[in-house]
């Protein structure tokens, strides 16, 4: 935990007890306009640790928006120790062009802990970086699915890190997926700063989905109570499931496609995931699991190239797929 008292962001002191609404300025616009990243502090009265809170990283990712606006709204903070760093839009030029890159066509999320000597890009991961997580002891990025594809809600954490693991299992998902993070990835490069950060992926881009951010906001409050943030215990899931290994399955004839799995489905292997057939309806392609698993993601566009990625498929042991299989029967474990 770091030093209590007052706490600065973008030149902006916010003292124990109090919050206040920071526009972090990163940049300028064509006709010289400030660049600014939107931040709320909350800060309790009481001592306690510092977690970030970064949505819309990519900028037509809006579930993370949803889910940082409804705690900041309805979040019982009158209890809070600690501090809480929100940022509901942390990628604007992208947001407010409701594209997943910014104007320089880079990818925010491959270019931490970037530079203040930089492209746009680099001068808003630094921004970032240095103003909100270095600043912090723990974090949560929110996520959805890019393109045209949806993610069946879950935490994607390094698993072999156990400060990012004890906060990936109090988020309370059905299931964590574990890896490093992508090179210069927020996530990535937070933990090798010694900030545990993990990521909440759920939904599909450019939509308010809420039974997705009804569940990352749910996480959120655990991981606070986890971290004694907030008074009471976590909410365990029905069920958790550590994922170490998935693959997209992708398609291997163009055409038109017939989707034959849902978002969090259970299949066996050589079930069917989906059928593509031609214009004429009559030349058929089926693609099957090569394994038994769980449907992490999904395409959500009904025409297909050869080598379009169609399923994102979790590879489950026999026990745990026929214990998601019954909660998936009673509907324990349906998000949608």
């Amino acid at each position: 935990m770091r030093g209590w008292g007052a706490f600065d962001l973008g030149g902006t002191r916010v003292a124990p007890g109090d919050s206040a609404d920071i526009r972090l300025q990163v940049s300028e616009s064509y006709t010289a306009e400030a660049v600014a990243i939107p931040v709320t502090v909350v800060r309790g009265a009481r001592p306690g640790p510092t977690l970030y809170l970064t949505a819309s990283i990519h900028g037509d990712e809006l579930n993370g928006v949803g889910i940082v606006r409804d705690l900041l709204n309805d979040a019982p903070f009158a209890e809070l120790a600690g501090t809480l760093v929100a940022v509901p839009v942390a990628n604007v030029p992208a947001f407010l062009n409701q594209d997943r890159r910014l104007p320089d066509r880079r990818d925010l999320n491959r270019s931490f802990p970037g530079s203040p000597r930089g492209s746009l890009t680099s001068r808003l991961a630094h921004a970032l970086f240095t103003e909100v997580v270095a600043k912090s002891d723990f974090g949560i990025d929110l996520h959805t699915a890019g393109g045209d594809r949806s993610n069946y809600p879950h935490v994607r954490v390094d698993a072999n890190d156990p400060p990012s693991l004890d906060l990936a299992r109090a988020f309370g998902c059905p299931l964590l997926v574990h890896g490093v993070g992508p090179d210069r990835s927020l996530r990535r490069a937070a933990r090798a700063a010694g900030v545990p950060t993990i990521v909440y992926e759920a939904g599909s881009p450019r939509r308010l989905e809420r039974p997705f951010i009804e569940v990352g906001k749910r996480g959120v409050l655990n991981v606070m109570r986890h971290l004694g943030m907030l008074p009471g215990e976590p909410q365990p899931p029905p069920v958790l499931v550590e994922v170490r290994e998935a693959q997209w399955l992708r398609a291997r004839a163009g055409g038109i496609l017939d989707l034959r799995a849902e978002l969090g489905q259970p299949l066996r292997r050589g079930a069917d995931v989906s059928v593509n057939s031609s214009p004429f309806g009559r030349e058929r392609n089926v693609l099957r699991a090569p394994h038994a698993g769980v449907v992490l993601g999904l395409t959500r566009l009904p025409l297909v190239h050869p080598g379009d990625a169609i399923c994102h498929l979790a590879r489950f042991s026999t026990a745990d797929l026929a214990a998601w299989r019954e909660l998936w029967e009673r509907g324990a474990v349906r998000f949608a």
